[in-house]
């Protein structure tokens, strides 16, 4: 099956569609607050791991080269544990291309600040489906892959990216014997359980039906209509906000929303009609008070 069929019928145009890798993901180390370590073995994590995912198919869907979804997992190594063994974070982006248009939206920009893992130079990188690697690092990885991928089919179509959110629910399931932190509920209510558990909880489907309302059904329509496209966004904002004052459970999926969308939802309302502007900044105030300073801007930019 090939996916986002209205893309690929335009991207064909430009390039062949074949069996390439769905990701372009940029890795990298930073350990600048580790002292006293060999710092050659971040770089061959990094090549290990770029190998690794060059090589890797996540899917089975076909992809054009200019198609790959465009990503970065970025590790900042804060303590080296053991020989083999490392304490940090890691910062998850995800971005994609607009309809249209030469502009690149981010998706999602999370950082995860309970990475830990054991890496021994010279093992390559590998990654099985079906059991959990003790090791932690390809676990970690893996999830992300294929929460990114979820949050990327969700955008191309209504509830799209469901295969891939079960996948990233297997990690976490099969992680529950890990002694590493990150994978368990009671660890934590923003953990990698947590996220994989709200996105797939049927209380929270309005939130990922506005995940594709805001893509395909705005930003993908602005290259026609700027207005309907701008329209329609308002509209997911406004439905948000109503997931929003409906449960509190729904927080931390819209605080990654908002921390990915804030910055691009100033921009686009920032030359929107004056009722609009009252309207958005309306919304805004309950579905995302955190950012409110910055959503006054949209008054005030012409």
């Amino acid at each position: 099956m090939i996916r986002r069929i209205v893309f690929i019928l335009f991207l064909s145009l430009f390039a062949c569609v074949g069996n390439s890798q769905e990701l372009q993901c940029s890795i990298s180390f930073q350990s600048a607050s580790v002292q006293g370590t060999n710092k050659q073995i971040y770089e061959n994590m990094r090549n290990s791991i770029n190998e690794f995912m060059r090589n890797q198919r996540w899917t089975t869907d076909k992809f054009a080269t200019i198609e790959r979804i465009e990503c970065s997992l970025n590790f900042n190594i804060t303590e080296q544990i053991s020989s083999n063994e490392f304490k940090g974070t890691l910062t998850v982006q995800l971005r994609r291309p607009v309809w249209g248009t030469a502009y690149t939206t981010t998706m999602l920009n999370l950082q995860d600040n309970n990475i830990q893992f054991r890496y021994n130079e010279g093992q390559p990188v590998t990654f099985n489906e079906t059991s959990y690697d003790q090791d932690n690092l390809m676990p970690i990885i893996a999830f992300y892959v294929y929460f990114m991928l979820g949050m990327d089919y969700d955008s191309f179509s209504q509830d799209g990216g469901t295969e891939y959110f079960k996948k990233a629910e297997q990690i976490v399931n099969q992680a529950q014997v890990s002694s590493f932190s990150g994978w368990k509920s009671y660890e934590d209510t923003k953990n990698r359980y947590w996220l994989i558990n709200n996105v797939l909880d049927d209380n929270h489907r309005t939130f990922r039906t506005q995940v594709y309302n805001y893509h395909r059904l705005g930003l993908d329509q602005m290259s026609e209509s700027v207005d309907k496209g701008r329209t329609a966004i308002l509209d997911c904002i406004d439905r948000l906000r109503k997931v929003k004052q409906n449960s509190s459970r729904n927080a931390y999926l819209l605080g990654l929303f908002f921390t990915a969308k804030s910055d691009e939802i100033v921009s686009l309302f920032s030359q929107s009609p004056d009722i609009e502007k009252t309207k958005v900044i309306e919304f805004l105030t309950v579905a995302d008070p955190g950012n409110l300073s910055k959503y006054q801007k949209i008054k005030t930019n012409k």
